[in-house]
């Protein structure tokens, strides 16, 4: 006697596994211009580093003499592997299987996910394409007993919500994406859309029948709907852009937040000063400039000299501010800036949620934050007032001021109002350019406001408005800040990545003196 027999069977029902909902299953797939998850997961994981966890589960089918003629695996793939030799676990649904609406396996494999990344401490990833659950359950026997879970029983969304505060998350949506596959990517701190997606609380067919409304799911929940709802940050080309995507955002960050980001070595020199950054700036301060330039000019660049490290987050929603994560000196940090190109820069409640979102992520992982600031304050106007902007701006400032990571702020031009204080985080280092303005008010609008009448009465209202401009615009200089301190220096706007850099090798030997953790923070407005 031996144990070949079974173990013919365990290669069997491996190879019946790996065929997933069949041979037409997955053409059908591939004609859709999608992977399978299996392809997914090789394309996004070092070669032959998967490790599967639960390849065996699902429902085997065997003939009257008893012998395995047929295995429908989980439809869900799950396990560890690695991204550049470094440890990860992935999970997604496979979409060939009952449209990736979960089977019994299939939503235990879910679930486990979360658990195993809590247990484990490594960075987790999901690969979404499938639905959530039907009106006849996960296996759609009703006279089955005992239904539900026990009541005693842990919800399977608390290790959802506890991943968000232990473990780096990305996510990407590679197809239709409904129910809770799409709460599961949303949990995240990184998500990624290809174009061919849809992101849906329920599908067409539900939402006709509930509402009326006769929509596609790309007008549903296409990539142009949830770039700018904030749900997805980042869209890619194809599945391999996205796969590269998350690649790149978790190369940023360590393994858990017990642990501080790696620091590489660096090619790009210290003291590089760019002499494109003295006037960049226009001299008018109506005429508009990028400040995504400044962001490439002053953070690392790629050895090879092209491009640079900047990889910006959720770029369509809140695109007042600018968000994302970059290199300097070889030391990870969160970029925050302002893009006059909207809004003259202005804080909506968008770029307010997306503020204090971004602020929350970073202090989760300990990355300095650091803050290139052109803010004319909040958004004004009644769609702003109906947004609920103040309470969404209050509550980013509340953010910021509770951040425990540290803080470089680098003032470029305007910095007014409340809003202004969304950019500087407590004990921050806080640098000038010699273009930076500062005030309650942008000169422009409150001399209008506040010398209306005297304005009108002038024999010539435009000279006299453009006087008073010219004199309280002297009064906003940041020399004054500086020769009191307000500022821990004015500076040559080239000289700010060696300012910064001299700076953060300081901050970050101080931080690393305290052993890191989990960040909690109290209740915001």
């Amino acid at each position: 006697m031996n144990w070949d027999k079974d173990i013919d069977e365990i290669k069997q029902r491996r190879k019946l596994a790996k065929q997933q909902g069949g041979k037409e299953a997955v053409k059908t797939h591939h004609a859709k211009g999608r992977l399978t998850i299996r392809e997914r997961v090789d394309t996004l994981l070092d070669k032959n580093s998967f490790d599967e966890i639960g390849e065996g589960a699902g429902v085997p089918a065997y003939n009257e003499a008893g012998k395995l003629t047929d295995f429908q695996p989980a439809n869900f793939i799950l396990g560890f592997g690695q991204i550049n030799g470094r440890k990860v676990i992935v999970g997604g649904e496979d979409f060939t299987v009952r449209g990736g609406s979960p089977n019994p396996a299939g939503l235990r494999k879910s679930v486990y996910t979360e658990r195993l990344a809590l247990q484990y401490k490594v960075p987790l990833i999901r690969l979404h394409e499938g639905g959530g659950g039907s009106v006849g359950g996960t296996n759609n026997e009703k006279d089955r007993r005992p239904l539900g879970d026990p009541v005693f029983s842990q919800s399977r969304f608390v290790p959802l919500a506890e991943t968000l505060s232990s473990v780096p998350v990305a996510s990407a949506a590679l197809g239709p994406v409904a129910g809770l596959p799409a709460a599961r990517l949303v949990a995240s701190h990184f998500t990624v859309m290809t174009e061919n997606a849809a992101v849906l609380i329920a599908g067409p067919q539900v939402v006709k029948r509930a509402l009326g409304h006769d929509m596609t799911k790309e007008e549903l929940g296409g990539p142009q709907v949830h770039l700018a709802s904030g749900a997805i940050d980042n869209l890619a080309t194809d599945e391999a852009d996205a796969m590269a995507q998350i690649s790149r955002f978790l190369s940023f960050l360590p393994d858990n937040a017990w642990a501080y980001p790696e620091k590489l070595a660096c090619q790009d020199k210290a003291d590089r000063c760019e002499d494109m950054l003295a006037d960049i700036v226009p001299t008018n301060r109506r005429q508009p400039f990028q400040m995504r330039k400044i962001i490439e000019a002053v953070v690392d660049k790629h050895d090879d000299g092209k491009g640079s490290s900047f990889f910006e987050m959720s770029r369509k929603y809140g695109p007042s501010l600018i968000t994302g994560l970059a290199r300097l000196d070889g030391e990870s940090v969160g970029i925050i800036g302002n893009d006059c190109m909207y809004y003259a820069g202005a804080m909506t409640a968008a770029a307010a949620q997306k503020l204090r979102r971004f602020v929350d992520f970073c202090n989760s992982f300990h990355l300095p934050i650091v803050s290139l600031v052109d803010e004319p304050g909040f958004m004004i106007g009644p769609d702003s007032e109906k947004a609920g902007t103040i309470r969404h701006g209050t509550a980013a400032i509340s953010a910021v001021l509770q951040s425990r990571v540290p803080w470089a702020s680098v003032q470029v031009l305007k910095a007014f109002g409340v809003a202004a204080q969304a950019h500087f985080g407590p004990d921050g280092y806080v640098l000038s350019w010699p273009s930076a303005a500062s005030g309650a008010l942008p000169v422009e609008g409150g001399v209008a406001v506040a010398f209306a009448r005297e304005i009108a009465a002038a024999d010539d209202p435009a000279a006299r408005q453009k006087e008073l401009e010219d004199m309280l615009a002297a009064s906003q200089s940041p020399f004054p800040r500086a020769e009191g301190l307000s500022v821990h220096e004015i500076i040559d706007p080239r000289e700010t990545r060696p300012k910064l850099i001299s700076w953060l090798r300081l901050a970050v030997a101080a931080m690393q003196t305290a052993s890191p953790g989990p960040y909690l923070t109290g209740m915001r407005p």
